[in-house]
């Protein structure tokens, strides 16, 4: 079959316009799909990265939104296995416009870059965050977003915390993941709320000593606060990224939603294509079997023009798709998710292989139609 392929080829491009249509729709379809399993892989089948894997998250078990008693700090940290515990809390509000988007964290000023050790920052920056009351620090992409440099001054407008609330730069972080993130004291919100609000925790992150112990750990901390008014749940950083995504709905149905809307759309796309190709060459096809070529022959040639057809478009359409999982891991939101891989053998195996099944599905109806013709029926068609 292979010494069919110039010939296959060739076909391909005898209507140009048509066939370069058809790999721009296929492209654009397997590109979104792409897109769509990329964020699937990253949320429910990736593991975590080390560094990840030694932090869980304890919340409120009601709900994010709800908070718990500062005082299970000293309790928690108490537990066999836990290294150190930081308390942060979501603070939302607006930097000069509310479009402004990025995450905004009270934490403990002298925890954060011991319980996140992938971020990286000059020891006198750090010095000074810690030391600084109405200090923050900053990502190196929220940095350069909005073109800040250390010692310039950032107000935000609270909506959760309501009033305003000035801050200066006392650092700038890199991370190896998007980094539109602003850490700043605890301290420095709770002298500003009043007196009732205050004592109250978000989140409790902590670092423990083994990630094999994360089980045991997360079940012992649950144990202490079963009979409490707040009680808690304690997971892995990657499932507490998860809830924040789960608030928007079943997303894992969603994703799975928009692929098969994708792959039956385009399905129908490359079918019509290849039905429209293989009426136009019905004389030709009698004319190939007068030649000699057996119906296997036909069948195959016609098989192999769709399938090159998927398989190019199939290969741009993740190309695409990398840039844009890039752009996803860099945005705003991509500091809430998991780490998204912009190339991931996967998920290029997937799409390459979904373009291949489509060219094979929607071609393969024409296909047997046009082979199973006779000789004489197809040398009396028309144009």
């Amino acid at each position: 079959m292979f010494r069919f392929l110039p010939l296959v080829l060739k076909n391909c491009w005898r209507n140009r316009r048509r066939t370069f249509l058809t790999i721009a729709s296929i492209s654009i379809s397997m590109c979104l799909l792409g897109v769509m399993i990329a964020m699937y892989h990253a949320l429910y089948l990736s593991d975590a990265p080390p560094e990840q894997a030694l932090r869980l998250v304890t919340r409120n078990r009601v709900s994010l939104t709800q908070q718990m008693p500062e005082s299970y700090k000293n309790r928690i940290k108490q537990i066999p296995g836990v290294r150190e515990v930081m308390i942060s809390q979501w603070f939302n509000g607006t930097y000069k416009d509310p479009k402004n988007f990025f995450a905004r964290f009270a934490a403990d000023s002298e925890k954060v870059f011991t319980i996140y050790q992938e971020l990286k920052i000059p020891n006198d920056q750090r010095i000074a965050f810690e030391r600084d009351r109405t200090g923050c620090v900053i990502g190196r992409d929220l940095a350069n977003k909005y073109k800040l440099n250390i010692g310039d001054r950032m107000a935000l407008v609270g909506d959760i915390f309501p009033g305003n609330y000035e801050f200066t730069i006392r650092g700038i972080f890199d991370s190896p993941r998007a980094s539109e993130i602003m850490y700043f004291n605890r301290e420095y919100l709770e002298q500003s709320l009043p007196e009732r609000r205050r004592g109250q925790a978000g989140v409790f992150t902590m670092l423990i000593d083994d990630p094999s112990s994360a089980g045991r750990i997360a079940a012992a901390i649950d144990n202490e606060y079963r009979n409490a008014p707040a009680q808690t749940k304690t997971e892995s950083e990657q499932q507490y990224l998860l809830g924040f995504v789960s608030m928007l709905g079943n997303v894992k149905v969603f994703l799975i939603a928009i692929c098969a809307a994708v792959m039956f759309t385009i399905l129908l796309v490359s079918a019509n294509t290849m039905a429209m190709s293989v009426r136009e060459r019905v004389r030709e096809v009698g004319v190939l079997k007068t030649l000699g070529f057996t119906d296997g022959n036909v069948l195959g040639m016609i098989l192999g023009e769709a399938i090159a057809i998927s398989l190019l478009g199939g290969t741009i359409g993740f190309l695409l798709s990398t840039v844009l999982v890039g752009g996803v891991g860099h945005s705003p939101a991509g500091g809430l998710l998991p780490p998204l891989q912009p190339f991931e053998p996967s998920v290029a195996a997937a799409c390459i292989l979904t373009a291949v099944v489509i060219g094979f599905v929607s071609s393969l109806v024409p296909a047997l139609g046009a082979a199973r013709t006779p000789i004489v029926d197809a040398l009396r068609s028309t144009d």
